[in-house]
């Protein structure tokens, strides 16, 4: 459904996305995942023919981006950081709106929106003006906007920044009812990486490059399936009392944090033992996708 060839976007010296390199086929929840400043936007962008690759190919459902922009647009959604709604409209209005620049009728139009807006449970609220709303409302509006004409592909760029956990589980909800009966395919930002555990396929890329691919399962048992956090006063000296040159270790807000792999349990022992009276705090705790953005997002650990 999307194929990205060695695509490069450069802002005259600066280089925002690297030789990047994506395959994502039809019906698939994919992240796109990476610290602020990664290229994720710039990617997205590109991938919806917002703005140009500087070099490289694209295609999304069989048309290449740049010959056929207007003929990808009708097979793509995409809902932005920021909300695309007029504040001063209602819901209705907004999604008729929204329906005529697709040039389809308000006739026509009618039955999508009546499903969509049963769908989010906002049926009752249809004549309510988009600014009088909750964060978490204003957002499945702005979802139901990207996916109205039923586009092939959805783009979501950081969706949910800034809402509380049930507006979030609400709408991943809706999402994912949309994949399992419309096989849509998402291409999803996010800084919150349990929404992403959930993908069938993530990427990491930092600063522009692709650094990790793969399901978040095997990214997860790259790196190790436990983790030891040790909390002290003085990280430095837990580090020399146990020669950490021998784990594989990074520092996160003051954390001490120990990835162990399968093969090497035999040393958490050790390590509770070696820095049981030194340490404030010892944790031991299976791994997460957050650990693995962690170490991929350091400049001097990766998931080998």
């Amino acid at each position: 459904m999307i194929l990205a060839k060695n695509i490069t976007k450069e802002y005259g010296e600066q280089i925002a996305v690297n030789n990047l390199s994506l395959d994502i086929p039809q019906g698939q929840f994919f992240g796109l995942l990476g610290p602020n400043g990664s290229g994720k936007t710039t990617t997205i962008h590109m991938l919806s023919t917002l703005i140009r690759p500087t070099s490289g190919s694209i295609s999304v459902n069989g048309i290449d981006v740049q010959k056929g922009p207007q003929t990808v647009r009708k097979s793509i959604g995409l809902v932005f950081q920021e909300s695309a709604l007029d504040r001063t409209l209602s819901i209705e209005e907004n999604l008729y709106f929204c329906a005529g620049l697709h040039n389809i009728s308000k006739k026509s139009a009618g039955p999508r929106v009546n499903e969509l807006l049963e769908l989010f449970e906002l049926q009752s609220k249809k004549n309510a003006t988009v600014g009088n709303l909750s964060g978490g409302m204003r957002r499945a509006v702005d979802i139901i906007r990207g996916v109205l004409h039923a586009p092939k592909v959805l783009f979501l760029d950081e969706p949910t920044v800034g809402l509380d956990l049930p507006s979030r589980r609400r709408i991943w909800r809706f999402i994912k009812q949309l994949i399992d009966e419309q096989q849509l395919t998402v291409v999803l930002t996010t800084h919150y990486l349990e929404e992403a555990a959930p993908c069938d396929n993530v990427a990491f890329i930092k600063e522009g490059s692709l650094v990790s691919e793969g399901a978040p399962e095997k990214l997860i048992d790259q790196l190790g399936k436990t983790i030891i956090e040790v909390n002290g006063s003085d990280t430095n000296a837990l580090i020399e009392r146990l020669k950490l040159k021998k784990y594989e270790y990074m520092i996160e807000g003051g954390v001490l944090l120990i990835r162990i792999k399968d093969y090497e349990t035999n040393k958490l022992d050790v390590i509770q033992s070696t820095l049981r009276d030194e340490a404030d705090a010892i944790s031991v705790r299976k791994s997460n996708l957050n650990d693995v953005f962690l170490w991929l997002s350091s400049n001097d650990h990766g998931l080998k």
